[in-house]
């Protein structure tokens, strides 16, 4: 099968997205196919591996665990049956804290923090199909990071389950999070070189 061949108006579900074995990467959001920009820059990849190594350096011989794409978020509603699944996305990094949801395919639930780094061409798709998924399916925090604008944006998952923005953040300023009490991003360092 070809990814030409796929119906795009059509809703499809994991178990499906399972069969699929064409080149191009691809997310599912509420049944829908999103096809994946294509390898991200150079900028990205720097932004993304210095969150990584940030947040795995803090999580050494801590219960939680931090992983990147290509990594299967498989985000649910009712059931955690293959059928019933209709929202699988791959997030630059995300920290789950809750060993029960990762499996060999990937993670099973909502991860604690998910972090999306925008790419020319990606931004509607983050910043809105992303946005609402991971806020109906309990994603605690939703971390956003601009290269282009040098900027970050935290989501944070309210008692009633809706989010609430952080100020904008860029150069100069420090993330923190409940989720991982002790940690401190330095956003000099992650727009260092870009």
């Amino acid at each position: 099968m070809q990814f030409s061949d796929l119906d795009l108006s059509k809703t499809y579900n994991y178990a499906d997205y399972l069969q699929w074995k064409f080149e191009e990467r691809v997310e599912l959001i509420k049944g829908k196919i999103f096809k994946m920009s294509p390898a991200p820059g150079s900028a990205h990849q720097r932004i993304s591996r210095v969150i990584l190594v940030a947040i795995d350096n803090f999580l050494e011989n801590k219960t939680c665990e931090v992983f990147s794409a290509p990594f299967d978020v498989r985000l649910t509603r009712k059931s955690k049956n293959n059928q019933d699944l209709v929202t699988v996305v791959q997030p630059d990094v995300c920290v789950i804290c809750d060993p029960s949801k990762i499996d060999g395919s990937g993670c099973l639930g909502a991860p604690d923090i998910v972090v999306e780094i925008l790419s020319p061409g990606n931004n509607r798709k983050e910043l809105q199909n992303k946005y609402e998924v991971y806020e109906e399916s309990g994603v605690q925090e939703y971390w956003i990071v601009s290269p282009q604008d040098k900027t970050f944006l935290k989501y944070t998952l309210n008692d009633i389950g809706t989010y609430v923005p952080s100020r904008l953040l860029t150069i100069g300023s420090e993330v923190t999070t409940p989720i991982l009490p002790g940690f401190v991003l330095d956003l000099e360092q992650v727009f260092k070189d870009n």
